[in-house]
């Protein structure tokens, strides 16, 4: 059992998918937590789940892209619960099916504000209570996609890969300083698509999952993770457990990145 006790946390997106189960795991070995997401209803769930098992919770909204939203999250957590000692940066979007001559501005942008400028300005506004205290552990949610080429990615791509090199940026300046940063890249991880659900006509969500639910398969593993098995490393990374440990960019993905996959031209 990982224990964090006497710890607080936050973990941003954390109204669904890998976001709910890393906060819920994380309250669940002792520490208090922040869920923060955009959606109220969301958030509000997993506050009440984690309090039903007898965690310490609370729920602040915030977008991630928008600074004021970032230091109310940052200053309502510390006067909440006395301190921060953890960051989870989770919060993210997708970016559509597009290729590079595809894509608007607009929404290339709002990627990357969004995945990169979100991670930057929870981590500088944390930054400055773990400084104080010369103790933080930050795991930032980054992608097997930011590791590799992927069809149709660009503007997801681009945003995970800067995240990754961003870890290992941010271990130069302040491991001296007691502070660990690391990255997990989670591949194929079954969230039923998230709140692509919503957007998607019927038919097209069933194609969606069967095409998810076919490249899983094609994966070493050969299967989808669930996002316990996401939640169970970022535990870890935040724990005592991985004292040793920054700047590592760990992949969670039933191996999808160890290997040339020939898909259907093997068939």
């Amino acid at each position: 059992m990982t224990d964090l006790k006497g710890k607080v946390a936050i973990v941003t997106g954390s109204g669904n998918g890998i976001g709910r189960a890393t906060v819920k795991k994380i309250a669940e070995s002792g520490a208090s937590v922040t869920v923060s997401d955009v959606l109220p209803e969301d958030g509000e769930r997993t506050v009440e789940e984690i309090k039903s098992a007898g965690g310490k919770a609370i729920f602040v909204r915030a977008d991630v892209s928008q600074e004021a939203d970032v230091k109310n999250l940052i200053d309502t957590t510390v006067s909440t619960f006395g301190g921060l000692d953890i960051l989870v940066n989770n919060a993210g979007v997708g970016g559509g099916q597009l290729r590079t001559h595809e894509i608007e501005l607009e929404e290339f942008m709002r990627v990357m504000a969004v995945n990169v400028g979100g991670t930057f300005l929870c981590t500088k506004y944390a930054l400055p209570h773990f400084l104080k205290q010369r103790d933080g552990r930050i795991v930032n949610i980054a992608s097997t996609y930011g590791l590799i080429g992927a069809p149709k990615a660009a503007a997801y791509c681009a945003s995970k890969g800067a995240i990754i090199n961003y870890t290992r940026q941010l271990t130069v300046d302040y491991a001296p300083d007691g502070i660990r940063i690391n990255a997990i890249c989670p591949g194929y991880i079954d969230t039923s698509l998230g709140r692509r659900r919503a957007t998607l006509a019927p038919g097209e969500l069933e194609a969606a999952i069967a095409r998810r639910e076919k490249a899983a398969g094609m994966q070493p593993i050969g299967r989808q993770a669930q996002p316990i098995e996401v939640a169970n490393v970022a535990a870890f990374l935040v724990s005592d457990d991985a004292s040793f440990m920054t700047g590592s960019i760990v992949t969670v993905d039933g191996g999808c990145v160890t290997t040339f996959n020939y898909g259907e031209a093997s068939n």
